[in-house]
């Protein structure tokens, strides 16, 4: 079974955007080191690797809405084994893929699709630590 692991939520207004989810939740918010704008949510506590330390606790990441083609609406984040079987299972089952594969650095690879009710779904794919 594969579970929801992440989730991302666009912003208009970066500064806003943070604030209020500092200010409401109390979420520790901070710049990723991509090239790209992007802001990790740190919404439970994370171990030496950054992943979650409590079990059931996920993270999440902000993005300029519309950003290079991401979603205008909250997205949930899958882990599954592969992006590219389950973007093939998305689309034999009447859904589509928006974005991706793409490959985050040291991370994952990531990709959008779209459901059968045109929902934006992520899919992540953590790398294999290295041996």
């Amino acid at each position: 079974m594969d579970r929801v692991c992440h989730f991302e939520i666009p912003y208009s207004d970066k500064e806003r955007a943070e604030k209020f989810y500092r200010d409401v939740f109390g979420w520790q918010i901070t710049a990723a080191p991509t090239e790209h704008p992007y802001s990790f949510a740190i919404t439970t506590p994370v171990d030496e690797q950054f992943k979650p330390s409590e079990p059931g606790g996920i993270n999440g990441g902000m993005y300029q809405r519309g950003d290079e083609g991401g979603s205008c609406s909250p997205v949930v984040v899958i882990e599954v084994d592969s992006t590219e079987q389950r973007i093939a299972d998305i689309e034999a089952a009447g859904g589509a893929n928006v974005m991706g594969p793409v490959e985050i650095p040291g991370m994952g690879i990531y990709a959008q699709v779209k459901d059968s009710e045109e929902n934006i779904i992520g899919l992540w794919q953590p790398l294999a630590p290295p041996q």
